[in-house]
């Protein structure tokens, strides 16, 4: 096969539907440990689908869905022990979920709300979108684009209170996350 540049593709016109690349796509997170330093990571089983018009993006909607066995931190005894009951109980709780309510828009930026649902509880979360890009064709002839946005939970609302106190005060895990999704999509035939 031979490489090519991918190219901008036509504008879409009109409500298009897309389905994420799990191969390109990631959730971040990062959360404090020991009050002194942060523990980086991510998931990267990621599946679900985006209905989007770049010329109305207050009418999108997604759903995403995580499988929480995803989950890697690049210490595997840590990953392990993030995926037990201890935190997110992925035996129990085989799916992340989040599906959006409104968005908001201003150009390459805005909001999305929607429910996240993470170890059993459905709270309402806003994601702050920080870059849209253009679409493109990939190698194969895909039409593609990508998505940056970052929101922060508090785990101990979804009930992931695992933690243990420290002889110096504090605690040994933060109870704030922070989350960055780096989603591509690609637009369904």
């Amino acid at each position: 096969m031979t490489a090519v540049d991918p190219t901008p593709a036509a504008a879409t016109t009109g409500a298009a539907t897309y389905e994420i690349d799990p191969a390109h796509s990631r959730i971040h997170f990062s959360v404090r440990h020991l009050g002194i330093s942060h523990v980086r990571g991510e998931f990267t089983g990621l599946s679900g689908t985006l209905t989007y018009d770049r010329a109305d993006p207050s009418s999108a909607h997604v759903e995403v869905s995580v499988d929480p066995a995803s989950f890697h931190s690049g210490q595997p005894q840590r990953d392990e022990h993030v995926k037990s009951a201890d935190f997110l109980d992925v035996a129990q709780y085989p799916s992340i979920t989040f599906s959006s309510t409104s968005v908001e828009s201003d150009g390459d930026e805005g909001k999305v709300t929607g429910d996240l649902t993470l170890h059993g509880v459905t709270k309402e979360v806003t994601l702050e979108v920080e870059d849209i890009s253009p679409e493109i064709k990939d190698f194969y002839g895909n039409v593609k684009f990508g998505i940056t946005a970052k929101a922060k939970i508090v785990r101990s609302e979804f009930g992931l209170v695992y933690n243990a106190p420290l002889e110096t005060g504090g605690f040994l895990i933060g109870d704030k996350v922070d989350l960055t999704f780096d989603v591509q999509f690609v637009k369904k035939s």
